[in-house]
């Protein structure tokens, strides 16, 4: 399985994380090309060898002509849905918008569909995080660890004025996550951007593992007593049950919530980054008949899940309880069938072999449009996976 280590010695942001990983074998082409599959035309790339402390990274720039100053949620969606990435790297990405949005909103008072992303909406911030996510994708990344990251320190200027380092924002897109302070004078080492890559792509420090290659992305700055870049590990996972990973379970049982809002609720935990929520009638004290909501969080996620819990049900406690899960590598492919797209996840068993599950979704479509059955549809799918 071929892992991903954060190294973030000197901080990290979104183009030294690009940087980092064309340094690792990312086609530079493809990132050249990425604006255009965004939609995002006139907008140049440019990858360049640079020394950074007397160590060889590679820089990543973006020309960008004129653009809205920030964006809002939405506007960041449509951007991402217009691309040909596949779904789970537009869901990643997304996930990591909603989150800065979530803070955002939350810090000035408002709502995530009013808040108005201002660094994090430019073209640059979204061409960083989806190019990260997808980046990823294209090296055959399964998991991403991440070091402790130095927090920097002084002050930086913001749309909202000069802020102390890290930026509120920032910090709290931080929180669940190793940090220290410092280095005194360094100023400004993690943006927002960068802290939320780290909180939607790492899954906590890094496992034993084989390394493969490894390579570095250049910041703008030259530090005196360091290169300031980003370094990424490319390698192979050598820990005991490798494809087990530390997760969290949260539970509550509700005994006075209508099953509609206790749906809402659990709908909202899976957009909040839930891995799984179900739900389980119970019998509570006096023969009262409830529901018995659970949850399933990556570690850093388990404060945000819990807060929304507390405020979506009428619950009084949150159960937490650590637990290891054992998924199947799995990874989603595109077919044709009868000249309709079907994606399709394939999930790598523990002999080797694959099993695929088609979309409903996209099976519903296509039956519809051929008047062929479901059945038919999905065994015609998986036919064609199986023939690659």
């Amino acid at each position: 399985m071929t892992i991903a280590i954060l190294d973030p010695f000197s901080g990290i942001s979104g183009d030294m994380t690009l940087g980092a990983l064309v340094s690792v074998g990312l086609d530079p082409d493809w990132l050249r090309a990425l604006p255009g599959r965004l939609g995002l035309e006139g907008v140049r790339v440019r990858v360049s060898p640079v020394m950074r402390s007397h160590i060889g990274c590679t820089k990543v720039d973006f020309d960008i002509p004129a653009q809205p100053h920030g964006r809002h949620l939405r506007h960041i969606q449509e951007i991402v849905d217009r691309a040909d990435a596949p779904v789970a790297v537009k869901d990643r990405a997304m996930s990591a918008f909603r989150l800065i949005a979530e803070v955002e909103a939350d810090m000035h008072g408002t709502t995530v569909e009013r808040v108005h992303l201002h660094e994090v909406g430019a073209v640059d911030a979204i061409l960083d995080i989806v190019g990260a996510v997808w980046g990823l994708s294209e090296l055959g990344v399964s998991r991403v660890y991440c070091g402790v990251i130095p927090l920097g320190d002084g002050t930086v200027s913001t749309a909202h004025g000069v802020l102390p380092v890290p930026a509120p924002a920032t910090l709290r897109l931080l929180e669940g996550l190793p940090v220290r302070p410092g280095p005194e004078g360094a100023g400004e080492l993690v943006t927002p951007t960068g802290a939320a890559l780290v909180r939607v792509l790492s899954s906590g420090p890094a496992p034993a593992y084989v390394p493969r290659r490894s390579g570095f992305g250049a910041g703008s700055r030259e530090f005196p007593d360091r290169p300031n870049a980003l370094r990424v590990i490319l390698a192979d996972s050598v820990a005991a049950g490798e494809d087990v990973e530390p997760l969290v379970h949260l539970s509550a049982d509700l005994d006075d919530m209508t099953a509609e809002h206790v749906a809402g609720a659990a709908e909202r935990l899976r957009e909040l980054g839930a891995l799984d929520v179900t739900t389980t009638p119970v019998h509570m004290k006096k023969g009262r008949v409830g529901v018995r909501l659970e949850v399933l969080a990556r570690p850093v996620d388990t404060r945000r899940l819990e807060d929304e819990m507390f405020a979506a049900t009428a619950t009084l406690g949150v159960r937490r309880m650590a637990v290891e899960r054992r998924a199947l590598r799995r990874e989603q492919r595109t077919v044709s069938v009868l000249g309709h797209p079907v994606r399709v996840k394939v999930a790598t068993l523990p002999d080797g072999g694959q099993r695929g599950k088609p979309e409903f979704e996209d099976l519903r479509q296509v039956s519809r449009a051929t008047g062929r059955s479901l059945g038919d549809v999905a065994s015609l799918a998986r036919a064609a996976v199986e023939q690659g």
